[in-house]
């Protein structure tokens, strides 16, 4: 049986554990630090379940089954791999280290100068992959190298579970926004800078309901974006909106005065990670409300579905599955994959 990478597929798609803590290694600042674990979390077949719509999934596997071959268990080999660590010197405090996972848009590693005293006085450690940019694969490199970083320092670090971050700049914030919905039980929040999309679309399909309530309940997302970065300020407008209509509403703005599309300095940064700390859990009756509302409109439309096909159409069925399986994502699961099953020709 042949093995196959996932962004193989995935291309081919779109044109149709509990944490150890081992002992605290030392600090400061690695410019090349090696990994050796893995985790679950990263693989191929669990980064479909939680990235790709369901459809995108379903089509994948039969196209696996067709030519009988499966995907590579982990995308990533670490023994290739090398990130740049940074540790605050002192001892952690109880609790354990903050941890941010940053997604860069260039390919080498660094840590802005200005961000080191910052993460030395608010307890957290930073991790970026090398050679993760934004002319990487997101899919096969960026994403599952993010994973592996927070398993891999929670493995050598105390470091608190619930503070532990994915952020980026520009191209890599976008990343973040994916990471952190799709992976709500690693990452508690996301640190946006300059970059992002709406949630609910072909670039961010939702995850699965149990994923997506954790995600609206315990996550918090901050955007910190330049005033004078026009274009990416109108898109994280419709980015928050976006998470509103889902039903997400732990979000804060960070806006960086008399900045354009930069990095944020060490000052922005410190109320960025401070803001990441200020949980503000929705209030209960409007969650509900929220998501009863989102609960009622997939089942409509996927009952629209099985009226199609009991009327003879199947094309009809098939386009309105289609839009229902780009906007809703695996919250309409596993439904839109039953009733596609109904209407596709077999072959």
């Amino acid at each position: 049986m042949k093995i196959v990478a996932l962004h193989w597929l995935y291309a081919l798609a779109a044109l149709a554990a509990p944490f150890g803590v081992a002992a605290d290694a030392p600090g400061g600042l690695q410019q090349a630090a090696v990994f050796t674990a893995y985790t679950p979390l990263a693989g191929s077949a669990e980064q479909m379940r939680r990235l790709l719509s369901p459809l995108t999934t379903w089509r994948m596997q039969q196209r696996l089954l067709q030519n009988h071959q499966r995907l590579d268990e982990q995308a990533i080999d670490l023994a290739q791999e090398r990130f740049v660590l940074y540790v605050p010197p002192h001892a952690p405090p109880p609790e354990g280290y903050a941890l941010l996972v940053f997604v860069p848009p260039w390919q080498e590693t660094r840590v802005s100068p200005q961000w080191i005293p910052v993460l030395n006085r608010e307890d957290t450690i930073l991790v970026s992959a090398a050679h993760s940019g934004n002319d990487t694969d997101v899919l096969n490199r960026r994403e599952p190298l993010a994973i592996l970083a927070a398993y891999n320092v929670m493995q050598r670090y105390h470091v608190d579970p619930q503070r532990v971050y994915v952020g980026g700049f520009s191209g890599g914030s976008r990343v973040a926004l994916r990471l952190a919905l799709a992976y709500p039980d690693l990452f508690r929040g996301a640190l946006l800078e300059a970059g992002s999309d709406p949630i609910g679309s072909a670039q961010i399909p939702l995850p699965p309901p149990d994923l997506m309530n954790r995600f609206q309940q315990d996550s918090r997302v901050v955007y910190s974006t330049g005033e004078e970065d026009t274009l990416h300020l109108a898109e994280d407008a419709r980015s928050r909106e976006s998470l509103k209509a889902w039903c997400v509403f732990d979000v804060d703005v960070e806006s960086m005065r008399r900045t354009g599309h930069e990095l944020a300095d060490g000052r922005n940064f410190s109320r960025a990670l401070k803001s990441l700390r200020k949980r503000a859990p929705p209030d209960a009756g409007k969650f509900a409300a929220c998501r009863a509302g989102v609960s009622q409109s997939v089942s409509a439309q996927l009952d629209q579905v099985k009226e199609l096909v009991g009327q003879g159409k199947p094309d009809a069925a098939r386009k309105l599955l289609e839009q229902i399986d780009e906007h809703y994502g695996g919250l309409a699961a596993p439904r839109t994959v039953m009733l596609m099953q109904r209407v596709t020709p077999a072959r």
